[in-house]
């Protein structure tokens, strides 16, 4: 599902005549393994981005469209190498050296979600990657249960002790969300979500 986006026809006011590339990161974010990192998910940080900013600068488009290009679900240097990717395909699309640089800088940035506090374009994406979080508890749910299922590898025990990590770190920041606007739509939902997970980790593992 993309939620009623048509990601080519986006993908291509982002970046006209570069219709291969964007061919590729579909059918990237299309493969089967991915259950939470695929297309909907990518239609839906660019619908927050959307909502944050209008339009979003050209680099935070391409960000999204890059943040999980590369996603093996065993290994821990994703956004690296979705990064790499970046670099060698937005220069082989013409792009300006210096923006694809800055695309880069962002896209590494969602591997933390922990922008400096005067970087504007890296509160953008990364508020816009864990909208998620604020959004409604039916979506929410289903976004955890996606989660859950990509890691299915992962027994239960260490799975809840690693989630419950992360989960706690969000809700140990004085803020999740760095713009004023994901704050005023998304902090109060998401901290009840969040809360509500770690709550159901308190029972026995199934």
């Amino acid at each position: 599902m993309t939620n009623g986006i048509d990601l080519r026809r986006v993908w291509n006011d982002t970046l006209p005549g570069a219709d291969r590339l964007g061919a590729d990161l579909l059918r990237r974010w299309s493969e089967p393994h991915r259950a939470y990192h695929d297309v909907e998910h990518l239609a839906e940080v660019l619908a927050a981005l959307d909502e944050l900013a209008d339009p979003a600068p050209r680099a935070v488009r391409l960000a999204a469209w890059f943040h999980d290009a590369v996603y093996d679900l065993q290994r821990d240097d994703n956004e690296e190498r979705s990064a790499q990717l970046a670099e060698v395909t937005l220069a082989d699309a013409g792009l300006d050296p210096a923006e694809v640089v800055e695309v880069q800088r962002l896209v590494r940035l969602t591997a933390t979600h922990d922008p400096a506090a005067d970087d504007g374009d890296g509160h953008l994406l990364c508020d816009a990657d864990l909208a998620i979080l604020g959004s409604s508890p039916a979506r929410y749910a289903r976004y955890a249960e996606a989660v859950r299922r990509e890691y299915g590898y992962v027994a239960e025990p260490e799975f809840r002790a690693g989630r419950t990590r992360i989960l706690r770190g969000f809700l140990d920041r004085p803020a999740i969300y760095r713009t004023s606007i994901g704050r005023e739509r998304w902090e109060s939902a998401a901290r009840r979500n969040i809360s509500e997970e770690l709550a159901a980790f308190e029972g026995p593992p199934s």
